[in-house]
């Protein structure tokens, strides 16, 4: 089946299982109605797996089966409309197509080419100190949210202490952040951030999820990050140190102090969690699961 027909008939059966999710909003607000859109617009740009994924002409991601791709262009609009400004580097949003892959998650693809990134630090850094610039830099950009708009943030501990793979140029992370003055025992929102570093930059995939499911959650992200390489000549072993740039800063400072510049995508959950988006996941799921009977009996 030619990739054009696979791609009309996933419009198709998206447009249909999700039209009562646009249309019961016809009364929303400007807002909400702005973002009912941003997902219409999400579901019919969905790219299911399994597909390989340019990233920037620097790698690819081979997408498994039972994940659906939103490209850049309808992943910036819903970003935007869930309160998160836009990133140059930003590339597209990764969703759950299967129900085996749960439905309280989205994963962000971003590339920065910030240049080569040395590694030495790795093998020295301390969990408490990182943890402490982590919380230094989210308080810092509660100035940002605050202009913004978005309730000021605090970090609260380490769901999974900073781990880096020399031999893979692979780092794995996350810490647990919350709304100030939230009420205990609130379900608060992790990111899951996973790394490949480059010749030129790296590839980040950060896993918007909360903590109670976070856990479940890891395998699923750790096996996307597996499927991230580096094309031939932009590999972090193909670094040449008389020609190419370096980055400013080490893996300490990219947890510490970049990482938390990008705290924003906490303000998603209030969206996140809201039944919009689990009715949008469940067509999505749904359309997934349609597509495939559809094409089984056309096979048999």
């Amino acid at each position: 089946m030619a990739g054009s027909r696979w791609n009309r008939w996933l419009v198709c059966v998206a447009a249909l299982l999700l039209a009562p999710v646009f249309t019961a909003a016809a009364q929303d607000s400007p807002a909400e109605t702005a973002a009912n859109g941003a997902w219409s617009n999400a579901a019919k740009a969905l790219q299911p797996g399994p597909r390989r994924i340019d990233l920037r002409s620097q790698a690819t991601l081979q997408l498994p089966e039972g994940y659906g791709f939103i490209p850049t262009r309808e992943a910036t609009e819903l970003m935007e409309a869930m309160g998160n400004g836009s990133d140059p580097n930003f590339i597209g949003l990764i969703v759950p197509t299967s129900q085996d892959n749960g439905g309280d998650w989205m994963v962000s693809v971003d590339y920065d080419p910030a240049g080569y990134i040395e590694d030495e630090d790795a093998k020295h850094w301390d969990a408490d100190e990182l943890l402490d610039n982590l919380k230094q830099g989210t308080e810092a950009g509660n100035k940002r949210r605050a202009q913004m708009g978005i309730p000021a943030l605090e970090v609260t501990r380490w769901i999974e202490t900073p781990s880096y793979d020399s031999a893979t140029q692979r780092l794995v992370w996350s810490a647990e952040a919350r709304t100030k003055g939230a009420a205990a025992g609130e379900d608060n929102t992790v990111n899951y951030n996973t790394y490949v570093l480059g010749r030129e930059g790296y590839v980040s995939l950060n896993l918007i999820t909360t903590a109670s499911h976070v856990e479940a959650q890891k395998p699923m992200a750790k096996t996307l990050l597996s499927q991230v390489a580096f094309m031939d000549g932009k590999r972090y072993a193909d670094f040449n140190s008389s020609t190419d740039k370096v980055a400013g800063y080490g893996l300490a400072a990219l947890i510490g102090g970049v990482a938390a510049k990008k705290m924003g995508l906490f303000a998603l959950l209030a969206a996140f969690l809201a039944k919009s988006f689990k009715l949008v996941i469940v067509g999505l799921i749904a359309a997934g699961a349609a597509i495939k009977s559809f094409f089984t009996r056309n096979k048999a």
